[in-house]
Parts: structure tokens; sequence; C-alpha cells
């Protein structure tokens, strides 16, 4: 068993001293930190680490400290106008989805866009995955008929079926700064797609998914190998950039460009057993 403790003392200047002094005016704190971990040991607790520092001199402003920086999640949330299950509406033809799509995410998206028809863009801020990944294709579908880009901005986390609703976009872009996992699917009954034959149709509406977002053959079945390239306990993880190459967006991130057929990396597809999974990651990657 593990404790951790903390003390943490703090000496101010006299009240006095701080209301008579200019709201610019600087003065001098000492801060005393320690910390030590704690481990049961032959019946009793025995410090086992010990850190601590102590700075008499440091000078503080009494104007107020900056403010940290949103994260692209809160910023998001911050700045829509409206929600509908894992999508926001930032304005007019901006749309985000934040959240993990499921049964209901075509009806929800569906509702979104009949509220606002003009969306262009869809970006990608915050997408652990998919409950429902037939529900996920039919969403990915609707994208790709409304003819929205899909974008992934700084920050960005894309993950599991996301991967597969990004795709959708009628032009991709990728910043730098972003992640992407993909890793093995297992189907309600715990059957893996190591368990069924190629020709299966449980592989075929995967490539056949691919195609219709714009995929040639041998593209799609690249990717499906690279995507099925780890078991459904793992992930393959990849940057941005590495995203880029294979969605053959050539410049970083800075424009959305139409859906090429990239120069893939070189992969067995026959070498390598499928196992592309279509979960919420959040759990194991938060």
């Amino acid at each position: 068993m593990n404790r951790l403790s903390s003390f943490l003392a703090l000496l101010l200047a006299p009240l006095a001293m701080l209301a008579a002094s200019p709201v610019a005016a600087q003065q001098t704190v000492t801060v005393t930190v320690e910390e030590w971990t704690e481990e049961w040991i032959d019946g009793e607790w025995v410090v086992v680490e010990h850190s601590g520092w102590q700075d008499a001199d440091r000078t503080q402003s009494s104007a107020p400290a900056a403010r940290a920086v949103a994260s692209p999640m809160e910023t998001v949330e911050a700045a829509a106008i409206a929600a509908y299950g894992p999508f926001r509406v930032l304005d007019d033809r901006t749309a985000a989805i934040v959240d993990v799509t499921d049964a209901a995410s075509p009806r929800q998206f569906a509702a979104l866009l009949a509220a606002y028809p003009d969306i262009e863009v869809l970006e990608f801020v915050e997408v652990p995955g998919t409950h429902d990944d037939r529900a996920n294709f039919a969403v990915g579908r609707m994208i790709r008929e409304y003819g929205i880009a899909t974008s992934v901005p700084e920050g960005g986390s894309v993950r599991s079926g996301g991967v597969e609703l990004f795709l959708a976009g009628v032009s991709l872009a990728i910043a730098d700064n972003s992640e992407f996992a993909v890793h093995g699917w297992m189907d309600d009954r715990g059957m893996g797609a190591e368990d069924y034959p190629m020709s299966a149709p449980e592989h075929q509406r995967y490539l056949e998914y691919y195609a219709e977002m714009g995929m040639a053959p041998e593209a799609a079945r690249a990717f499906y190998a690279m995507t099925n390239s780890v078991p459904f306990e793992d992930a393959l993880w990849l940057t941005g950039e590495e995203m880029q190459v294979w969605m053959g967006v050539d410049s970083p991130a800075a424009t959305a460009v139409e859906t090429a057929q990239p120069e893939l990396p070189s992969i067995a597809y026959e070498d390598v057993l499928p196992r592309l999974a279509y979960l919420d990651l959040a759990p194991a990657f938060q």
C-alpha cells in the first residue's frame, strides 16, 4: 500500500502591508514545499522517498496570474452554440465532434444538418471511437453525401472508429501536432477479424467503405492491413504527419486537400492478421 503525503507552508507579509501597497507593487513570499512517499513495512509507515524545496526570496507580483491555455476540447465546448450527441455546432458552417459515436449518432447528425444545412467542415477534436461501427459508417456516408470536409486541428485526437469517420471528408486537413490510433476489431460474439476468411463480408464491408470514401482498391487494402497490424488489446499510434502520408495530405495541415491516392508504405496485406477495432479507447489512453 502506498500513501502520498504533502505539506505546503505559505508565509505572507502582514495583511496591513498588503492593504497599503499599490496594486502593481511586489512582495517577497517565502514558500516551503515538501513531499514524501510512505510504505507500510513491518507494521508501520516508513518514508521511502522524500523531496522538498524552499525559496525564501521568491518575488511575486500582486497582478493577476496569466490564465492557463485552454485545451482544444475546452475551446470547442466554450464556443459551441448547439449540441447533438457527440457533435457540436461552432457556427453556421463549422461543426466539431468531441465524443464517441453510437447507434444514435446518425439520427443526431441528421438533426444537426437539418438545423444547420450550410455546414462545410467537421473538426475532429476528441474522437475516442465508436460503440457501433455500422452507425459510424452511416455517419461517414452522410458526411460524404453532404460534401463536408474533415479536419483534425492542433492537439486533436482521433482514435479507433474515429479514423474511419475522418476518412469520409471530401477534403482532409491534418495538423502535424495531432494524433491517431488504430487497433484490431472484435465483434459482439468475441470474434476478431483473424477469425474470418478474407473473403468474408465482415472484411469486405470495411474495404467497400474505404472505396466509397475515395480510396483505390490497393490503397484500401494497404490501409486496412496497417490498421489491423495490432491486436484488439493494443493500439498503433500515428502522428499527424504519419497520417498525412497515408491520406495523401502533402502540406502540414495548412490547407485541406482533396482525397488523393498517396504513395503508401509497403505492407504485405496478406501477411497481416486483420484485427481492426472500433471501440471507445478513451479509458485506456486518457
